[in-house]
């Protein structure tokens, strides 16, 4: 299996080749100059690999949700590349993602009050800037992740962590947005928060060629990105009411 996968849907932007089992990766938080890194990195890597764009299976992305811009950019890149080779499109959630970066139930046993060999809970939260996070559950048995609830959008202080456990593992920027407010709200359910966790590509590979195995790939003309909301920035008059609200 041979793919490659761009994820720029955050303030960090990488890119990596998949090679039969062998990830190569490029990863820098640069907000802002993800279009100039980004098809650079992917020439760089494929020619480190010593293969082709043509000896490609598939293309993968991070379909979001993200940076409106971020992940417009990664299916336009994806796309271009799919449609002129012909070849499929296997997009990802970026909050699943941020969550594979949490070892499997063994790396972690005892930690933080992590039960051995216990599958463990995951919440994946994003800041979506305007107040509020990107989140996403999911459950990691052994390799393999799963989403335990739908993506959503919503205030911090809002948020409703599902069920009554704790030992739940925290991952990624929603956990420092809004001055922590999930942070300080849940804080008490959780084993582990990594509030400084962003997406990384060589994460959305493993996630894209699990997802091939499974039969997931699609026409490159079939791709569409999870926004979670339509508007992109406040009105004057809503940014007057988040900042008195503060």
């Amino acid at each position: 299996m041979k793919l490659l996968a761009f994820e720029t849907a955050t303030e960090a932007c990488s890119v990596a080749v998949y090679v039969d089992g062998e990830v190569r990766e490029r990863f820098e938080i640069a907000p802002r100059r993800h279009a100039e890194l980004a098809l650079p990195w992917a020439g760089q890597l494929l020619a480190e690999a010593g293969i082709a764009r043509s000896q490609l299976d598939a293309v993968a992305l991070s379909r979001g949700p993200g940076a409106f811009t971020g992940v417009r950019l990664a299916i336009a890149l994806a796309q271009g590349i799919a449609l002129a080779l012909d070849r499929p499109l296997l997009p990802v959630s970026t909050l699943a993602v941020l969550a594979a970066q949490v070892p499997p139930p063994a790396a972690l046993a005892g930690e933080g009050g992590c039960d051995i060999g216990a599958p463990h809970a995951i919440l994946a939260a994003i800041d979506a800037r305007m107040g509020e996070i990107y989140t996403g559950t999911f459950v990691r048995h052994g390799d393999g992740l799963q989403a335990t609830t739908d993506e959503s959008v919503v205030a911090p202080a809002d948020y409703q962590l599902p069920g009554d456990a704790s030992g739940w593992i925290g991952m990624g920027t929603g956990f420092a947005a809004v001055e922590g407010a999930l942070a300080t709200t849940l804080q008490a359910r959780f084993a582990r928060i990594d509030p400084q966790a962003l997406p990384h590509a060589a994460d959305l590979a493993r996630l894209a060629v699990e997802a091939w195995q499974r039969g997931e790939a699609i026409a490159p003309e079939r791709v569409e990105p999870a926004y979670l909301r339509n508007n992109v920035a406040l009105t004057l008059e809503e940014q007057k009411a988040l900042r008195a609200s503060r």
